[in-house]
């Protein structure tokens, strides 16, 4: 259908508001789901949920109408997700394959590609996920040895990678691999769009602490790409991670316009120090006062910086490192939010003893990935360092790799 890139946001909000109520259900009329090994439906139902979205003109708000979008703004995209908070959304499709891999590709990729894979995860036929991380390589994504060599016009891939998020329900991966060992590490890299149906690529869940299957680990044996498969250019990869890398900090903070609908990816409850100080009847505690108001001063600090950093990064008035800020305030964030909740259940969090049922039982196991908001997106180490030199101009740390060419870096012990 054809969509008025001048309609005014509160035209459209209406529009949303009619057209939720008719098409689609509301929140609570689906059973929550947990963390079990089989959630094939889940991936199901959000990718029949964004077919109604786009059927109804409704998805893809920011992206271009060329690539199956509608080319509004991000004010067009906040008043439906406004709108759309009492309903069910295909939350699981934002992060990472509209909100990272999508708007990357719309940086960086092909027509071809911009016109094939964003179409296509628009209308909820595919899914996208990144391939970066590797076992190996801590955080220093540069360092990463997966390797892509040219055979004619085909590329073959070998290495593995790990810590990629939903990979099990994508149909396309971004992967950045080697391709040139005789420059220094961020010369020789190149970004590969890789089907994970291809020949020789094997997945692996990863078990999480939390039970969670969410994280894959992937082992590329000979996996041949056409040359096609090139994101930007050959030994050009950096530039394409690292517009990738902004947009991931840039949605892990809540600064990503391409995000559609409010909460986590999954509906399984993770209680606030709020949620508790009510389930736990304490809510009259002074000292519980205090910390339910430290959590919503901290709430409210946060919800203002992403619109005023994510406003300064669209006018140029602060340059795309600014989304290192939302990521490591949104770990802040998360963290007192946690451990907030952990202070208020007190005992009952190991006993789910004086509370609603279920409330403790989900702080505790929400407690036990505490740790990862500091590490999506990058670590948190590495979102103050790019705070530090990049925004506030500060003396880059020192590194004896820089400028090497990589096949001369000693790794390992």
């Amino acid at each position: 259908m054809s969509h008025n890139a001048t309609e005014s946001v509160e035209s459209f909000r209406a529009r949303a508001r009619a057209w939720l109520a008719e098409n689609m259900p509301r929140l609570g009329d689906r059973p929550q789901s947990g963390t079990g090994e089989d959630d094939t439906h889940e991936w199901e139902r959000a990718r029949e949920l964004q077919q109604r979205l786009y059927a109804g003109g409704f998805a893809g708000i920011c992206f271009p109408e060329e690539y199956g979008g509608l080319g509004l703004t991000s004010a067009h995209q906040e008043a439906f997700t406004e709108e759309s908070g009492g309903y069910e959304m295909p939350l699981l499709l934002n992060v990472p394959s509209f909100a990272i891999c999508s708007a990357t590709l719309l940086d960086t990729g092909s027509e071809e590609q911009k016109r094939a894979r964003i179409g296509a995860a628009i209308r909820g036929e595919e899914v996208l996920c990144q391939l970066l991380s590797e076992p190996s390589g801590g955080s220093d994504l540069a360092g990463l040895i997966t390797r892509a060599e040219r055979d004619g016009d085909e590329w073959v891939l070998n290495g593995a990678k790990t810590w990629s998020t939903s990979a099990y329900a994508a149909d396309w991966g971004l992967c950045l691999a080697r391709t040139n060992w005789d420059v220094p590490k961020h010369q020789g890299l190149t970004m590969f769009l890789v089907p994970l149906k291809a020949p020789g690529l094997t997945l692996n869940r990863v078990r999480m602490v939390n039970g969670s299957l969410e994280f894959c680990e992937e082992f590329f044996d000979d996996v041949r790409l056409p040359a096609s498969a090139v994101v930007g250019e050959v030994d050009g990869g950096w530039t394409v991670a690292s517009r990738q890398l902004f947009h991931e900090r840039n949605a892990v903070g809540g600064g990503s316009p391409y995000v559609s609908g409010e909460g986590g990816m999954r509906a399984t409850p993770h209680p606030n120090p709020l949620d508790m100080a009510r389930a736990s009847g304490r809510a009259a505690d002074p000292r519980v006062r205090e910390l339910v108001g430290e959590y919503l001063a901290l709430k409210t600090v946060h919800e203002q910086t992403v619109g005023r950093v994510t406003r300064a990064m669209a006018t140029e008035v602060l340059p795309p490192a600014a989304s290192s800020l939302l990521r490591l305030l949104h770990a802040e964030y998360a963290h007192l939010s946690d451990d907030h909740t952990v202070r208020i259940a007190g005992a009952g969090i190991a006993t789910g003893a004086g509370t609603e049922p279920g409330a403790t039982g989900y702080a505790a196991t929400g407690f036990l990935m505490r740790q990862g908001v500091s590490l999506g997106g990058g670590s948190t180490e590495i979102a103050r360092n790019i705070v530090s030199e990049r925004l506030l101009g500060m003396p880059r740390e020192p590194a004896p790799d820089r400028g090497v060419p990589f096949n001369q870096v000693k790794r390992g012990s």
